[in-house]
């Protein structure tokens, strides 16, 4: 992982001061221990002095030392205060052979007493070893032992145990302020070093950042250093190096903006942060005074105007403004109002910020949407859709009226020669055809008038759910013929959806009517609905049947197309006239032998 200098520059600074702090807190620690141990041996030496004092009395006044010392109250008294001493857990006097005479734990009166290290021994040991002791698991006892002397003679000695458990408990209380100040030294030289960082590394930012607007072609840029050091003369250098390169730019990139927005509906207009105008594009400049550029905002437009309003508060908020949605007068004269004036149009209002490379505010770019625009381009769109599908229709309704009436323009003439040689059997059979033709013009001509026949809709919330349940007892049936097991799949909580219930339910038979008869061998009818992007409810009627061949996809919704042997070619071409009434989409996916999935899209209410 790559570190940046700044990360580099606080690491290195903070193990400093985390290092110095380790040192100087190893050598306060070994200060400390030995301070403790020391004052630890001091208090063992004044009480082995007064024990000692006391003793040599009381064995003056008998002949026999150790009952002497055991007789003498004053020196019991002593010894049972020693409890009350910092860091002292006993204090004894024993024999040469090590029992004890007299001890501040009267039940180990005339018992041996345990050897123990001396702590005059640890005290000349270095600081490692005084750490060592103190902080040893469970702690150790030392003593400090004083001879005592009858005459010449060394008749017993006196030992005072000191536990290093007593003096870490001591030297933790003492090291906790200490522990402190490290943590506040260590989090202040962090802060320390970011401020520092952040000083001595801004000129390298501000540096690459004017490198960076000179690598994406901008001239004429300056970075503002201070001149009191190494950075300022390197950006005076920068600034130098810019001019030249400012001075050999080719053309100014302003005829080539203006020829990329000229073909937009949309009017465009670029402010600079000042509210000045920098660039206007056609469909802008046809609402603005003669000659525009460079002049306010304020200027341009009055008060109170939605152009104006989402120039300053971009402005002033640093954000981009809208979609804003507002009603300004038009140039065009094909609708007007009541006094003959152009008749405002919908216009959206968008006001973007653009930022520079260093995030500060460059421009504000205007952008005014012509609704009006975009509502001609989806009528238009959906005025070609149903002139093609109109087309089709045509198509399919000649091709179905012109083989009747060839077969029926026949069967006459043959039915004219057949009358003229009265056989009568024979005309009566031609009859016969021209009859059935004639029904079956009939036919087309009444399929024809029920898909163009204007419906009267009825568009009203609907829940999927329940309109759905409402079709299963006549699909169920129908499934049950060709041995199809039906699956559905529909929430309850689904979004409704705005449709004429009637339409929709006849729509939906049908696709589940025809994924059955897909399926003479038996499969699986699956019915599904999911609320999915834009506002709308996707439902789908999945079958494993036979599927439709690659190249009847693009016919299955033309009307009197089938692949049926008994088929009318009338049902799809109805289910896809009621989801356009509707508002919606329908679309086929189909593998022939794997089956096929019709998916509708519906407007949520």
């Amino acid at each position: 992982m790559r570190l940046s200098i700044k990360t580099k520059q606080v690491a290195g600074v903070t193990s400093i001061v985390g290092l110095a702090v380790v040192v100087l807190s190893g050598f306060y620690l070994a200060s400390l221990a030995r301070i403790r141990l020391e004052e630890s041996r001091s208090r063992g030496e004044l009480l082995a002095n007064a024990i000692y004092q006391r003793a040599r009395e009381a064995v003056k006044t008998g002949s026999d030392p150790s009952a002497a010392l055991r007789a003498d109250a004053g020196l019991r008294s002593i010894l049972e205060s020693s409890a009350y001493s910092s860091n002292v857990t006993y204090a004894a006097i024993v024999d040469v052979s090590g029992i004890a005479i007299v001890h501040s734990d009267t039940t180990r009166i005339g018992q041996p007493l345990a050897p123990y290290g001396d702590l005059n021994v640890l005290l000349d040991a270095g600081p490692v070893s005084q750490l060592s002791a103190i902080y040893t698991d469970g702690g150790r006892t030392l003593e400090i032992r004083k001879p005592l002397l009858m005459g010449t003679a060394e008749f017993g000695s006196i030992h005072i145990g000191v536990s290093t458990l007593l003096v870490q408990r001591d030297l933790n209380l003492s090291l906790r302020p200490a522990l402190l100040t490290a943590i506040v030294i260590l989090v202040g030289g962090s802060l320390v070093a970011m401020l520092l960082a952040q000083l001595l590394l801004r000129p390298i930012h501000v540096i690459r950042s004017g490198l960076t607007r000179l690598g994406q072609g901008e001239f004429g840029v300056v970075v503002d250093l201070p001149q009191r050091d190494e950075f300022g003369e390197l950006g005076d250098f920068f600034n130098t190096v810019s001019a030249r390169l400012s001075a050999g730019r080719p053309l100014p990139a302003q005829p080539l903006l203006e020829g990329v927005k000229d073909p937009l509906e949309d009017a465009v207009a670029i402010f600079n942060p000042e509210g000045e105008l920098l660039f206007a594009n056609p469909a802008m400049r046809a609402t603005l005074p003669a000659e525009p550029l460079a002049m306010s905002v304020h200027d341009l437009f009055p008060s109170g105007h939605p152009y104006r309003k989402a120039v300053e508060e971009a402005t002033a908020s640093r954000q981009s403004r809208g979609p804003l949605s507002a009603y300004l007068p038009s140039l065009a004269t094909d609708r007007v109002d009541e006094n003959g004036l152009p008749a405002p149009r919908e216009r959206l209002i968008l006001a973007h910020v653009i930022e520079s490379l260093d995030h500060h505010p460059a421009a504000v770019m205007l952008v005014a949407r012509n609704l009006d625009y975009m509502s001609q381009v989806r009528s238009s769109f959906s005025y070609s859709q149903k002139l093609a599908a109109l087309s089709r229709l045509s198509a399919g309704v000649a091709h179905e009226v012109k083989n009747p009436l060839n077969a029926t323009v026949i069967h006459l003439e043959l039915l004219k020669q057949q009358l003229s040689s009265s056989d009568l059997p024979l005309a009566m059979e031609h009859l016969s055809i021209i009859t059935a033709q004639i029904r079956r013009l009939d036919e087309v001509v009444q399929g024809f008038l029920r898909f163009i026949r204007p419906e009267d809709l009825k568009l009203q919330p609907v829940s999927l759910s329940s309109l759905i349940d409402a079709l299963m007892p006549v699909v169920i049936a129908e499934a049950q013929k060709y041995g199809v097991d039906v699956a559905v799949n529909v929430p309850s909580d689904l979004p409704v959806v705005s449709v004429d219930p009637g339409i929709l339910q006849q729509a939906l038979l049908n696709l589940a009517l025809n994924g059955c008869q897909a399926m003479p061998e038996g499969g699986r009818l699956k019915i599904s609905a999911a609320e999915v992007r834009g506002r709308r409810v996707e439902v789908l009627c999945e079958d494993n049947g036979v599927g439709i061949a690659t190249e009847h996809l693009n016919k299955i919704f033309d009307l009197y197309f089938t692949t049926k042997e008994h088929g009318t070619g009338i049902g799809l071409s109805v289910v896809y006239r009621a989801i356009q009434l509707l508002d919606g989409e329908i679309e086929v996916q189909s593998t022939p032998g794997r089956g096929t999935t019709f998916r509708v899209l519906l407007p949520q209410a």
